[in-house]
């Protein structure tokens, strides 16, 4: 299952971001979307979890929690 995780720290690194969600479960991908001309976070992410019991309740842990002084948001990413 692909989360999408919104409203990051501009300063949090995947690493981090993959070490927030490996608490929960298996993580098979982890991106931080970054700007193209800077190299800097763009404030969101994408990770991947292959089982969606795990991916759920990463969601109703983490969405809405306070991390690095931003409050992230944590959903089912949709399929373009």
């Amino acid at each position: 299952m692909k989360l999408i995780i919104r409203n990051l720290s501009r300063n949090t690194t995947e690493e981090q971001l993959k070490k927030l969600f490996v608490a929960f479960g298996e993580v098979t991908s982890c991106d931080l979307v970054l700007d193209k001309e800077t190299g800097k976070s763009k404030g969101f992410g994408f990770v991947e979890m292959p089982k969606e019991v795990n991916a759920l309740f990463a969601i109703k842990k983490l969405n809405n929690k306070e991390i690095s002084q931003a409050r992230i948001r944590v959903k089912i990413a949709e399929e373009k």
